[in-house]
């Protein structure tokens, strides 16, 4: 089955993006580190093309760290720095905005050289809906948000953002791309909640993302919700979860999507546990 929808709002972001990518020396791409290669817009690694950029694995917090690290050695591997991000660790925050400089160096070089007057570099920062984006950048602003000033070929609504005196970020809105043809991604992306729960069954996406569990972290499932790994029938470890948590309708019978509901809230607050969905291995 594929997923497929493609909003208005999220045609014209492309188009966007697409126009403003001259303005920046470089890109700051944002993926969800318990699904680092799903939640990467392959649309827009068409438009990125050869432009130099940064990969920040958001969400680290939440994600299982050996496997952040074997992601950000893939990224590595193909020439893209990357780094694992917690939006509310400031040293994380540092270690963004010190990648950043880095990249914008060699901008600023040739500038010099030419005999221009060095101006902070300037970013475009990416990302699908729901990774954090907002948040990094208030962040980066220290949550003082200042417009720099129109640019070249930018409208006026366009909101170049200050980071200290080291860079300037261009904010773009989040976009998904036209269809996923591989319902995984789909799942992912929904289990993680990047994508509407009204786009697919929330017992379907449960089912998932037990599964996966099972395979690779049964002793979650087993502290969380008592869940051996040999129950291999979806159906009663639905049944067990539901009588576990008290996910039950009048009459005692278990209400299905209450405990797809709890499913989901567990992972994606992270009281499964630190959890991701895909690893480098399986994706080559």
């Amino acid at each position: 089955m594929t997923i497929q929808w493609f909003p208005g709002h999220m045609a014209k972001a492309r188009r966007e993006i697409e126009e403003r990518l001259k303005l920046v020396d470089f890109v700051m791409e944002l993926v969800d580190a318990r699904a680092p290669l799903s939640s990467q817009n392959p649309m827009l690694q068409q438009i990125l093309q050869q432009k130099s950029k940064m990969m920040l694995l958001m969400k680290r917090d939440l994600a299982d760290a050996k496997i952040t690290e074997d992601w950000i050695a893939y990224f590595k591997e193909r020439g893209i720095p990357a780094l694992a991000v917690n939006v509310n660790d400031k040293a994380d925050i540092s270690r963004v905005i010190q990648l950043a400089k880095e990249l914008g160096q060699q901008k600023l070089e040739k500038m010099i050289k030419k005999g221009i007057k060095p101006r902070p570099a300037r970013a475009m920062i990416v990302g699908i809906p729901n990774v954090g984006k907002s948040t990094l950048i208030n962040r980066l602003a220290n949550k003082k948000i200042a417009k720099v000033g129109d640019r070249p070929g930018v409208t006026k609504q366009q909101l170049w953002i200050k980071v200290k005196k080291d860079f300037e970020l261009l904010d773009t809105p989040g976009i998904l791309w036209p269809k996923f043809e591989d319902q995984i991604v789909g799942y992912r992306l929904a289990a993680i909640g990047t994508i509407k729960d009204q786009l697919l069954s929330l017992q379907d996406i449960v089912a998932f993302v037990l599964r996966y569990l099972q395979e690779n972290y049964p002793s979650l499932l087993l502290e969380r919700y008592q869940i051996e790994v040999s129950e291999d029938d979806m159906l009663e470890v639905f049944i067990q979860i539901g009588k576990l948590r008290g996910a039950l309708e009048s009459g005692g019978n278990v209400n299905f999507d209450k405990v797809a509901e709890i499913v989901l809230r567990d992972l994606r607050t992270g009281r499964l546990g630190n959890i991701t969905l895909e690893k480098p291995v399986t994706e080559e």
